[in-house]
C-alpha cells in the first residue's frame, strides 16, 4: 500500500510550495491516527470505587432470657366424647352446635316410652319378689319356734330357712333391676359431662342410636384453661441451664401466635415426660394457659418459648445482619482500615427481631447492618452521614 503523502509528492514538482502544503496535513493526520491507536491500546489502572456507605451497630454485651423456641399445638384441657348410654330413637337436639355448654346441660333427648315400660315391668317384678320374700321369711320364723319344741324335723326348718334366703336374694335382684331401669330412663336425656364448647351433632333427629360402638353423639372441648403440647430435643435441652430439664428449670412459658404476636398470658408447665422418646429423641412436654375469652382454639399451631433463667455476655444483632454461608452464619464488621471483614458467629435463639449471638463478637466490634447486598469481603466502607436511619438492636 502506497502512503498518501508519498503519492502527493510524486504528482507535484519538487520545489512546488503548494504541493508541500498538501503533504503536511496528511502527515499530521497519520500522527494523529497513530496517537489515537496508542491510547486505545494502553490499559491504565481503573479508579477504585468509592467507599460504600453503611450503618454500623457497636457490639455491646447484654443479658437476655435463656430460652428455647419450638413448634407446638394447642388442645383442650378436656376433650370429652358425648355418647348415648341407652338405645332408642333420637327425638330432639337440645343445644346449639358450636356453642358454649355447661356441665349438666341437656344436649339430646331419646325416646322414653320403651324404657318407661321396662321400668314398670321391673317394679312389678320387685313387688312380686318382695311378697315372696316376706312370705318365706314368715314361714321360717313360724317353723323356728316349732323346731325348738321338736314338733317338726330339723330338715323342714332348714328348707324354710333356705327358701327365705332365696327370697331375699330374689328381692335384692329385683331391686337392682328397678334401679337399672330407672337409670336407663334417666339416660334418655343426654347431658354435658363438662363445661366447654360443643361440637357438631353426629346423629340427626329421628336416627336410631345404640349404646354400643355407634353411640357417639357429639363432643365437648374445655377451652379454659387450654393446654399446649410440644417436645424438646436433646440438643435443645442441653441449651437450658445445667443442660437438663427438671423441677425449677423452666421459669415460664410463652406462646407465640402465628402472626408473630406473643399471647398475653403466661403459661405453666404441667407435664414433662420422664423418658426420652427413643424414636424421635425428644421429651414430650405440656403447658397450661389461661384462656378466659376463648382467643385460643384447640388444634392451632403456634410456637412455644420456654424461658429458663438468663444468659449473660451475649450480643443482640438484627436478624437481617446475620447471613448464612456454607461454612455457617457470619456478620460483616468494619475493620480499623475501613474494610468489610466477614466474622463467623455462633447464634442462639431469636430475641424479638434480633439474633442472640453467643460467640464470634467482642465488645466494640462495628457490625454492618445495611447495604449488605452490595458488601463484599475487603470492600471499602464508610459510615453513613449523620441523619441517616440508624439500626436498632
Amino acid at each position: 500500500m502506497v502512503h498518501p503523502s508519498f503519492s502527493l509528492s510524486r504528482q507535484c514538482p519538487p520545489l512546488s510550495t503548494q504541493c508541500s502544503r498538501l503533504v503536511v496535513p496528511a502527515g499530521v493526520l497519520l500522527l494523529a491516527l497513530l496517537a489515537g491507536c496508542g491510547k486505545g491500546d494502553a490499559q491504565p489502572g481503573a479508579a477504585a470505587p468509592p467507599p460504600l456507605p453503611v450503618t454500623l451497630l457497636e457490639a455491646r454485651p447484654t443479658r437476655v432470657p435463656s430460652s428455647v423456641e419450638v413448634t407446638a399445638q394447642t388442645e383442650g384441657s378436656r376433650e370429652v366424647e358425648v355418647r348415648a348410654r341407652v338405645g332408642g330413637i333420637l327425638e330432639k337436639r337440645l343445644y346449639e352446635e358450636g356453642g358454649a355448654v355447661k356441665a349438666g346441660q341437656a344436649l339430646f333427648r331419646i325416646d322414653r316410652a320403651p324404657l318407661e315400660i321396662a321400668l314398670a315391668q321391673a317394679r312389678a317384678s320387685l313387688a312380686d319378689a318382695q311378697a315372696r320374700a316376706e312370705q318365706a321369711t314368715r314361714e321360717r320364723d313360724r317353723l323356728q319356734g316349732l323346731v325348738a319344741q321338736q314338733a317338726i324335723s330339723r330338715k323342714e326348718f332348714d328348707d324354710a330357712s333356705a327358701n327365705a334366703a332365696i327370697g331375699q336374694a330374689a328381692l335384692q335382684s329385683a331391686q337392682a333391676r328397678v334401679r337399672e331401669a330407672e337409670l336407663n330412663l334417666s339416660y334418655t336425656v343426654v347431658t354435658a359431662p363438662v363445661s366447654g364448647i360443643s361440637g357438631r351433632a353426629m346423629r340427626s333427629e329421628g336416627s336410631l342410636v345404640s349404646a354400643g360402638s355407634d353411640s357417639l353423639l357429639t363432643s365437648i372441648v374445655q377451652l379454659n384453661p387450654l393446654w399446649v403440647r410440644f417436645s424438646l430435643s436433646e440438643s435443645e435441652i442441653a441449651r437450658l441451664p445445667g443442660g437438663r430439664l427438671g423441677p425449677g428449670t423452666v421459669k415460664s412459658v410463652e406462646l407465640v401466635l402465628p402472626d408473630g404476636a406473643t399471647y398475653g398470658g403466661k403459661g405453666r408447665l404441667n407435664f414433662a415426660a420422664s423418658a426420652v422418646d427413643p424414636k424421635l429423641g425428644t421429651v414430650a412436654l405440656r403447658a397450661e394457659f389461661d384462656n378466659p375469652d376463648g382467643q385460643l382454639l384447640p388444634g392451632q399451631f403456634a410456637r412455644v418459648r420456654v424461658i429458663a433463667g438468663n444468659r449473660d455476655g451475649v450480643f443482640l444483632v438484627p436478624q437481617t445482619a446475620v447471613m448464612q454461608s456454607d461454612a455457617g452464619r457470619f456478620v460483616f464488621v468494619m475493620s480499623a482500615a475501613g474494610r468489610a471483614e466477614p466474622r463467623p458467629v455462633v447464634v442462639g435463639e431469636w430475641q424479638g427481631r434480633n439474633w442472640v449471638v453467643l460467640q464470634g463478637l467482642t465488645t466494640g466490634d462495628r457490625i454492618i447492618v445495611d447495604n449488605l447486598i452490595k458488601v463484599r469481603p475487603g470492600a471499602a466502607v464508610k459510615v453513613k452521614p449523620a441523619g441517616s436511619t440508624a439500626a436498632k438492636s
